[in-house]
Formats: structure tokens, C-alpha cells, sequence
């Protein structure tokens, strides 16, 4: 199988199974899912999703999140990864969309990395989901299932790099579709440690039940 039938035998399984293909964070703006990804680095999003109601009820717009003190936004997020780091990035993600961008979370990745605590792959979720721009957020799930697939080479050993394979080769308007089609395969179907080989609908197509499942 080339590579280009194996990205089309991916596209048509996911195009029928999971066609509408979404972020599981639960949020109502830009700026709610600005915050829930932060948050999201390292914890899952069900957690995340239990903590944010609570820090958008408080602080409902970048400017009230600019005002919040560590010691007051802190005990909202405690039981999420790493509090001390993200409770200093959210405020300070707050202060400078306030002082810089008028309150408004800006939509290209170049903006968005200026950000504390927003690094490339929250700029490509970011842009990818509130603006379906074609960027390519390549999470734990993205990286080890893509490799498995046989979607990029083995050696494309960092984030970036399989991030340019997968744009490569992903037709341009499914790429912001494609992201959630390989992170939720990856968190439901392809575990990394004991992936549900068995039950994928990617056997025909999947470089790693080919050598495993013999």
C-alpha cells in the first residue's frame, strides 16, 4: 500500500465513522478554549472539563482573568496538573490578550505562541477549532498513532516533524477534521499500551496490526 492509498483508506473510514469529529473540551468562546487547552496540557479533558465551569463563572472574559490574584484562581484548579505553572499562565495570558490583543484571543499561530503558556500545539488547536485553519496539533495520541498507522515514517521523531508529514499529505480542508480523527482513535481505540486491535476499523490500512497481528 502507498502512502498515498493509506491517507485515503484513513479518510474514507473516518469520513463515514467519525464525521463530525470534535474537541471534547467544553467551551462557549474563544477565549473559554483558550483556557480549558492550557489547562489541558498533561490532564485529560474530562478533568479539565470538571474545573472550567467554575473559573468561567468567575472569571467569564479575558479582562476579569486579568485581574485574578494567583492566591484567588489558584483553589480552582488545584486538582489539575502542574496548578502552580498554569494558575501563572492564565493570568498572564489574561493580562497580555487585555494589554496587547484588546481582549480578543488572536487567530494565527504566530500570535498565539506570544502567549504564557501557549505553545505551538495549543496555537494549532486554537486555530484549528475556532477558525478550521489547516494546522496540525500533534499531541502523545497524534504522534503515536500516526506512526503506528504508518501515516509518517518512524524516523520522524519529534512533534514538528510529524506535523509536516501529516500536512503533507492530508488534503488542506480536512486537515483541522483529521486532528480529532487520529487524538480520539488514539484515546479510545489505539491505547498506548494495549491498543484494541482487534475491534479498529484501520486494520486494512494499519502498519502495526499488519507486523503484530500476523
Amino acid at each position: 500500500m502507498t502512502t498515498k492509498e493509506r491517507y485515503q483508506s484513513v479518510i474514507d473510514y473516518f469520513t463515514v465513522h467519525a464525521p463530525d469529529a470534535e474537541t471534547e473540551l467544553l467551551y462557549d468562546n474563544p477565549y473559554q478554549l483558550l483556557v480549558a487547552v492550557i489547562l489541558s496540557a498533561q490532564c485529560t479533558d474530562k478533568r479539565v472539563n470538571l474545573t472550567t465551569p467554575a473559573i468561567f463563572e468567575q472569571y467569564p472574559d479575558a479582562e476579569s482573568l486579568s485581574k485574578a490574584s494567583f492566591d484567588e484562581l489558584f483553589p480552582l484548579i488545584k486538582s489539575i496538573s502542574y496548578p502552580n505553572n498554569k494558575t501563572k499562565h492564565l493570568i498572564g495570558m489574561a493580562q497580555k490578550l487585555v494589554n496587547e490583543f484588546n481582549s480578543e484571543v488572536p487567530l494565527t499561530v504566530d500570535e498565539l505562541v506570544t502567549l504564557p503558556g501557549v505553545g505551538r500545539k495549543t496555537a494549532n488547536v486554537i486555530t484549528s477549532v475556532v477558525d478550521e485553519q489547516p494546522n496540525m496539533a500533534v499531541d502523545t495520541h497524534v504522534f503515536r498513532v500516526s506512526k503506528r498507522i504508518g501515516l509518517v515514517k518512524q524516523t520522524a521523531t519529534t512533534p514538528l516533524a510529524v506535523e509536516k508529514e501529516l500536512i503533507k499529505n492530508f488534503p488542506t480542508e480536512l486537515i483541522h477534521k483529521a486532528h480529532h480523527w487520529l487524538i480520539l482513535h488514539g484515546r479510545y481505540v489505539c491505547l498506548a499500551r494495549t491498543p484494541k486491535c482487534r475491534e479498529c476499523g484501520l486494520q486494512h490500512c494499519c502498519k502495526y496490526f499488519e507486523k503484530n497481528n500476523r
